[in-house]
Formats: C-alpha cells, structure tokens, sequence
C-alpha cells in the first residue's frame, strides 16, 4: 500500500507545483508587459518631444537655406532676438552660409537635452548636431541649439556651423 500512496501523494504534488509554476508564469508574464508597456510609453513620449525638436529645428533652418535670413531671426527665440540684432544675423549669414551655396542633405545625429548652457537663462534645451552636405561644402556639422519657450514651442536659441 505504501508505493500506491506515495504515487498518489507525487501526482498530488506534480499538479500542485505545475499549477503554481503557471501562476507564476502568469504573474512573470504580466509583469513584462506592464513594463514593456510603460518603457514603450516612455520612449514613444520621448519619441515625441524630439521629433518637435527636430521639426522645429528642420523648419528653421528651411528659412535659412531658402536665404530668407530676416524670417529666421524673427523666428527665433526671444533670448535668441535679445542677443543678436536682425541686420547682424543677416549680415553674418550672408557672409557665413550663402558662400556654402544649396542644401545637399542634412541628417540629425545627435540630440542632447540639457537645461544649462553656459551665458544662457536655465531652461528647457534641445542641442542638435546635424551631418550637412552643401554644394560648396561637404561633410559640415551645424549644430542648432533650440529652447523651449514660455508658450511650449521650441525656438532657435543658437547656430553654429563648421
């Protein structure tokens, strides 16, 4: 008699320990959802927030290509305005950026999210490093510093271009 109990006993325990091991897995298994869930919110908020930037930036610097200098700076960021006069912006770019001659490609290549800058207020900035060609220049790096302004649209706040 003793093998048969001992037989039952072990399936008893078999299920016991197989219908645990399923709700653990069960309990395992949501819990990489629920945080592979929340990580892809959180990166698909970033997502977000850099693809403003980037549009912003794109747009921006569409006006400058386009040679329409004054429309940049009156587009720029207050900080940006209260630094730079219009006629000096215009006047730097016509002698710094029309000489490059037109846009052959520009591709972003690094963004980097920082609320300091050295000379600047504390605020919300996004710098951009984009890999531009140009007919007259190739393989140039602009980088383009954008700030988040009261009203939450990003402005340009700095551009510089080796």
């Amino acid at each position: 008699m003793l093998p048969v109990s001992l037989v039952v006993l072990c399936k008893k325990t078999r299920r016991r320990t197989e219908n645990e091991m399923k709700i653990v897995c069960i309990v395992m298994m949501v819990m990489v959802l629920f945080c592979c869930a929340s990580s892809s919110v959180c990166a698909e908020s970033e997502s977000k927030a850099e693809k403003k930037q980037v549009s912003a930036a794109k747009a921006w610097l569409y006006l400058i290509d386009g040679g329409s200098y004054s429309d940049s700076w009156k587009q720029a960021s207050v900080y940006f305005r209260g630094a730079v006069a219009e006629r000096s912006w215009v006047a730097s770019l016509e002698g710094v950026r029309r000489p490059l001659g037109k846009l052959v490609s520009r591709e972003i290549e690094k963004i980097e999210e920082v609320n300091r800058l050295p000379g600047a207020p504390d605020g919300s900035y996004a710098v951009m490093n984009f890999k531009t060609d140009f007919e007259q220049k190739k393989s140039s790096t602009e980088t383009v510093t954008f700030m988040l302004e009261k009203d939450g649209i990003w402005k340009a706040a700095g551009y510089f271009i080796k």
